[in-house]
């Protein structure tokens, strides 16, 4: 606190002499604490405490009333919520209300070791005893304070109201405020508590509601929801609808009139940088460095090439050269001869030679050699596979069956080989006819190379679906959910009719399955596991590979699309888009009605009680059942008073729900307070003020010879 600031709140707290009162209206939402006879409370702050924890000490901190947000980010406030005195409307957690007065009393000034002033504090209609007796007592022994007068908020706000001529003598005062709303009867001028009603709803309920609403609505912007923003769009866009149907009917609807009712809040937003399309300058350069870089590589590729084409070539001159030199070498000094050189027979040279041969055919790109070479190889690897079966002993012809494995294996691997080299002549042959086609006239080329690729997209997309889905749909032309049945293959198809054919055969009669050849025949059929042989390869896939490569070359600006995942078709994949100006705004359309609604329809939020029309209506009734007279007179003058009777709409509802519960053509007037928020502190410090207002108060030596008992039958008279 500034020490100026403090200076003038000294010098202010000795202006007024030791028998001017302190007024306090000790509300659930607000504490608003001043001196008698002044217009307006010198402090106002939130009725809550709360203690966190220092980030960096680990200090415990008492903070009391609003939050400031530049404090609090430097302690840890996740363990400690913000609490009231309150439950309801009536004080019982005495610890924080020290805490509270001790506050307010020093904004005010009065921060010495005793408050030498009378206190004037207010309470809720009909205050328990023990409430009542607690406040007294920590008001007597801990600050000292002289005496003390306890009266109701709405009956000072009434009273105030009556001396500016806004309401009468009989009348009725409704003050909705933040965790009930009361109903009090005045004839007379004076506050009749055996007629008074009570309903457990307020304003804290209506911005609880709300937040929940904008809660669900925009789970997303749940951190900017808070408690103190959530109430500031309630007293700002909520009003009261004159019929709840028909407006909720309106919304429902989506009319221009419920547009036009319907409020946006806008949220904090940054729009994304603008990403301009590449010009054609642009893309040619980029086509001219990614032309350079092919040709950096290509020519990389190509001195590697020749590089290695020397090596290769080298070493068969060494190897040719060595197997030369083993001719003239006898056969008992090779194993010497050849001591130096690595190898250890005339038979490993060869198979280097060999190794090495094939090799460099296959770098300079010259075929394998003749079919006739092959087989002559092949025969000298498997020299049994020839041999008929009666000219071989047992151990040969189990050789035999181990050699034809080998050559059956060898023979397909070779097969797999020589097709995967077809495909790659055939993809360059159709590679060089597309650059022709592209250097004779580019730019219809790449239209006819787009609209390929689109449709072999959409027929692989198309056909993807056909296959998960076993060419069925669900009648719209989306794809439907179908059994495993549905999804095989031909193949798999097959195998389950052979074995619903068989099943169905041995149900017939005697199981004699596999006394004949043919049956084993079929479990072999049945028992293949080759899903895919029958179809053969996807050559739309193959071919849409092979476009996209290619587009990617000629075109800077092609991006392909993504592959779905395993478990994720394409039409399920998710569509990322960036963040708009929509994105980041809070409308406020039906809930701007239907939270305050809760105040005529309390059971909207699950609280089984009557609203303020109803509410009304009992309190009337507990007065007199048969007195029109009286009733006549209570209606003529309403007064709504209290932080909830703010919204726009709610005189002209009250007096429509007032008007369904009384006689035709009984006058009804609704009336709001000048100040529904301040009246009540201005009302009491103006009784405060009064010179009779000494008579009213409990002194503390009252307090220690009468004690309890005689503060339960205090009443604090209204009329001065």
């Amino acid at each position: 606190m500034p020490f100026v600031s403090q200076i003038k709140r000294q010098t202010d707290y000795n202006l007024y002499s030791s028998t001017t009162p302190i007024v306090i209206d000790n509300g659930a939402s607000n504490f608003r604490i001043g001196w008698a006879g002044e217009n307006d409370p010198r402090v106002i702050f939130r009725n809550i405490v709360q203690r966190p924890r220092h980030k960096t000490t680990g200090e415990t901190v008492s903070i009391v009333g609003d939050h400031d947000t530049t404090l609090l980010k430097y302690f840890d406030c996740s363990r400690s919520g913000p609490r009231s005195a309150f439950d309801s409307n009536v004080v019982y957690q005495f610890e924080i209300m020290e805490y509270i007065l001790d506050f307010g009393f020093d904004r005010l000034g009065a921060n010495g070791s005793e408050i030498d002033h009378p206190v004037l504090i207010t309470e809720c209609i009909l205050n328990p005893v023990q409430s009542r007796s607690k406040m007294a007592e920590l008001l007597f022994e801990t600050y000292g304070v002289p005496s003390v007068a306890f009266g109701v908020d709405a009956a000072f706000s009434y009273k105030y109201n009556q001396q500016h001529g806004i309401c009468d003598k009989d009348g009725l005062a409704i003050c909705p405020g933040f965790t009930t709303t009361h109903v009090i009867p005045f004839i007379d001028g004076e506050p009749v508590y055996k007629g008074c009603s009570r309903t457990n709803i307020g304003g804290y309920h209506v911005t609880d509601y709300l937040k929940q609403l904008l809660s669900l609505k925009y789970p997303h912007h749940m951190a900017r929801l808070t408690w103190e923003k959530v109430e500031d769009l309630k007293m700002e866009h909520c009003y009261i609808a004159t019929d709840y149907a028909s407006e909720a009917r309106l919304f429902q609807k989506g009319t221009k009139e419920a547009e036009e009712k319907t409020r946006c809040w806008q949220l904090p937003w940054v729009p994304p940088p603008v990403e301009e399309p590449p010009s054609e300058e642009e893309i040619a350069r980029k086509a001219a460095i990614k032309e350079r870089q092919g040709q950096r590589l290509r020519e990389m590729a190509e001195a590697k090439r020749s590089t290695r084409i020397n090596e290769l070539e080298n070493q068969l001159r060494g190897l040719e050269f060595l197997l030369q030199q083993l001719e003239q070498v006898e056969e008992s000094e090779i194993p010497f001869f050849l001591k130096d050189t690595g190898y250890v027979s005339r038979q490993e040279i060869e198979t280097a030679l060999a190794k090495a041969t094939q090799s460099l055919r296959k770098v300079k790109g010259e075929p394998k050699g003749e079919q006739a070479e092959v087989e002559e190889k092949t025969d000298e690897k498997y020299p049994l596979v020839n041999i008929p079966d009666n000219m071989l002993t047992q151990d040969q012809l189990r050789e035999k069956r181990r050699q034809m494995f080998l050559k059956t294996t060898s023979d397909g691997r070779q097969r797999a080989k020589q097709k995967r080299v077809e495909e790659d002549l055939e993809r360059e042959r159709k590679n060089q006819l597309d650059e022709q086609k592209r250097l004779e006239n580019p730019e219809l080329y790449l239209g006819e190379m787009r609209t390929k690729y689109k449709e072999l997209c959409e027929k692989v997309e198309q056909r993807k679906r056909l296959k998960t889905n076993g060419n069925h749909s669900n009648g719209n032309g989306m794809s439907g959910g179908v059994g495993r049945g549905e999804r095989l293959n031909a193949a798999q198809r097959e195998r389950m009719r052979l074995l619903t054919t068989a099943a169905f055969d041995r149900g017939k009669g005697e199981d004699n399955f596999g006394a004949k050849d043919e049956d084993w025949q079929l479990y072999k059929l049945m028992s293949k596991d080759n899903d895919d042989d029958d179809e053969g390869p996807d050559e739309d896939e193959t071919e849409l590979a092979r476009v996209s490569s290619r587009l990617q070359e000629i075109d800077a600006t092609f991006v392909p699309k993504p592959e779905p995942g395993p478990s994720q078709s394409a039409a399920d994949m998710p569509r990322s888009r960036p963040l708009t100006k929509e994105d980041f705004q809070i409308l406020l359309g039906v809930e701007r009605f239907r939270c305050p609604e809760i105040l005529f329809h309390p059971n909207l939020v699950g609280i089984d009680q009557a609203g303020l029309d109803e509410t009304a209506g009992v309190s009337m009734r507990r007065l007199s059942s048969k007195d029109q007279v009286l009733e006549e007179r209570l209606t003529n003058s309403i007064l709504m008073t209290g932080g909830s009777c703010l919204y726009p709409g709610l005189s002209e509802r009250l007096e429509a729900g007032i008007r369904m519960i009384r006689p035709c053509g009984s006058p009804i007037k609704v009336v709001r307070a000048l100040d529904p928020v301040l009246d009540a502190w201005r009302g009491a410090s103006l009784y405060a003020a009064a010179v009779q207002f000494p008579q009213q108060t409990f002194s503390r030596m009252d307090y220690f010879e009468k004690g309890e008992d005689w503060l339960r039958g205090y009443q604090f008279q209204y009329t001065l």
